[in-house]
């Protein structure tokens, strides 16, 4: 790291990434393994020794002789983690005064200090960023969200078959046998409970695990084991609560009964198509099915808080304790799968109420966008809770309709992908492969290759070349979905763009040339000739030279 680096990390201000180390009389060597044990259990960082809280750097003491050898003090830091926490130490000089730089990499299991300390970098009570203790019941959230551990599989040594319900059972059964991938319509409780990997132990004294309590448990059992579970269902209309419930049903029931108080709030509109009719639902079972399901399985049972479901006039919002899984987030959740829970994960999936793919999101956002609404939106999410809010007000009937009647002309149905390049392009008519790509969360390589085909089959039209290239609705695709001004809009603002960026150029350089135009504008090199006739024409510019040493200047020259 250079100087001006430190420097600029100096006057940034604390953050949880972000430590700072007075070490004016010399930092004793256990204040240093404390705070890099610290970052290490949070999202790693970086520790500054030799600046003050304030940022003022006043320098680190040399603390091997008249000098600091790196190499020394990362052994140290090294030796006296447990486990060991491998960092990247740098003696930094800012204007002749030395600055320890220790990057510190985020921990892959829980990290503590040879003498048996154990913190975490969070926001103290005043809202600054903090070394806190850390507490049993968080390094346990913490170890189920970095996969060490499941929380289906802690086992409950007071709990019995007793307190387990044989009516859950027999509804896994029945949701099994509904299946073709699953074989647990057959077992017996204790033979489903072990395939599952949720009962262990001889049939006379079987080990009962967390996540036996949370499918099969009795309600009042299940509430005295797993104080955490709760379900909140509440349909506002306006301001008006038409229906506010609580429960702490087991897993699977409460999976049932919620989508089926969901859907008794369900609406249709119809599109004419000729010979036939097809139905929009406001709320598409396969959202509804996903939501729920992945609410339940995924959320974190460690902390309090219920699964919520909220239904008004326009959104459904669902949302669970606990942030993203470790390694997902908001930007790339449509390309990645990490369950919180592997075991809860495959009593769904072996119910038929979810895919193993894990790509749930994938299909609320698929069938979102298939019903003519606006994509799920992800925005409240936190590192505390997963908030998804789908919308349920009116549809864009004439997309939907653009929708199904495509399907037979291409012989497929539209792809996720496809789906967003087109309500993305119908939001904002003028975009980049770069934004696109953010849009659709895959790589330019691939979207771009979503796009050719698009290309190909009319349904979006390019402008410009390298750079300056975007996308856009083609001709055909905004008479069907948009009208026909929308088109001319956005056409006739490409051209008033480019005059403007020609003019800003001329106004600063004196004068442009048709390939210079071209770059300037990323348009092939006859259209930018026939835009500069355009503007000469009309008394914009004046062309001065001809052919290849032809230039234009502004008209007044």
């Amino acid at each position: 790291m250079d100087p001006k680096a430190v420097e600029e990390l100096a006057g940034q201000g604390e953050s949880l990434v972000l430590e700072y180390k007075s070490d004016t009389p010399r930092m004793k060597d256990d204040r240093i393994v404390e705070t890099v044990a610290c970052l290490a259990n949070a999202r790693g960082g970086t520790l500054l020794i030799g600046v003050e809280d304030d940022g003022r750097i006043t320098g680190a003491a040399p603390r091997h002789g008249d000098t600091t050898d790196a190499l020394r003090l990362q052994a140290m830091i090294s030796n006296k983690t447990v486990p060991p926490v491998v960092t990247d130490v740098e003696v930094v000089e800012v204007g002749n005064i030395p600055v320890l730089v220790v990057e510190v990499p985020q921990a892959t299991s829980i990290t503590g200090t040879a003498g048996g300390q154990y913190t975490r970098r969070a926001l103290g009570g005043d809202g600054k960023p903090a070394c806190l203790p850390f507490h049993a019941h968080e390094m346990l959230a913490s170890r189920i969200e970095r996969g060490d551990i499941d929380y289906a599989a802690i086992s409950e040594p007071d709990a019995t078959m007793a307190d387990l319900d044989p009516n859950e059972f027999e509804r896994l059964r029945r949701l099994a046998s509904l299946t073709a991938v699953s074989a647990l319509s057959t077992l017996d409780d204790l033979e489903i409970g072990r395939a599952l990997g949720v009962i262990d132990g001889s049939d006379d004294a079987p080990l009962i695990r967390r996540g036996a309590l949370l499918l099969f448990g009795r309600e009042e059992r299940l509430r005295d084991f797993i104080p955490t579970h709760e379900t909140a269902f509440q349909v506002l209309s306006g301001t008006t609560v038409r229906q506010n419930h609580f429960g702490s049903a087991p897993l699977l029931r409460a999976a049932e009964e919620l989508f089926a108080q969901l859907m008794r709030y369900d609406e249709e509109d119809e599109i004419d198509l000729g010979l036939t009719r097809v139905s929009v639902p406001r709320i598409p079972e396969v959202t509804a099915r996903e939501l729920i399901a992945n609410a339940l399985v995924h959320r974190d049972y460690t902390v309090q808080g219920p699964v919520s479901i909220q239904l008004n006039d326009e959104e459904l919002t669902i949302s669970n304790p606990g942030g993203l899984p470790r390694g997902i987030t908001v930007e790339n959740m449509l390309s990645a799968s990490q369950p919180r829970s592997r075991i809860l994960s495959e009593a769904f999936f072996r119910a038929g109420l979810v895919e193993r793919t894990g790509r749930g999101l994938n299909r609320v956002f698929e069938w979102t966008l298939r019903t003519g609404r606006a994509m799920p939106d992800l925005s409240q999410t936190d590192a505390h809770r997963v908030v998804v809010t789908v919308p349920v007000g009116n549809a864009d009937l004439a997309l939907v309709r653009f929708l199904v009647t495509h399907v037979d002309a291409r012989g497929r149905p539209f792809s996720l992908e496809e789906l967003i390049v087109l309500h993305t392009l119908q939001e904002d008519p003028r975009l980049t492969l770069g934004e696109i790509a953010e849009s659709v969360q895959r790589s330019q390589s691939a979207t771009k290759t979503v796009l050719t085909r698009m290309l190909e089959e009319g349904l979006v039209e390019m402008n410009g070349n390298g750079r300056g290239r975007r996308y856009m609705l083609s001709a055909a695709t905004y008479r069907e979905i948009s009208t026909p001004e929308s088109y001319v809009r956005v056409r006739s603002f490409d051209g008033m763009q480019q005059e403007q960026m020609v003019l800003s150029y001329v106004s600063a350089h004196g004068s442009i040339t048709r390939s210079q135009a071209a770059e300037l504008c990323g348009l092939p090199s006859e259209t930018a000739k026939g835009l500069l006739r355009s503007m000469r024409e009309r008394g914009l510019l004046r062309m001065i030279g001809e052919r290849r040493n032809a230039r234009y200047v502004p008209a007044e020259d």
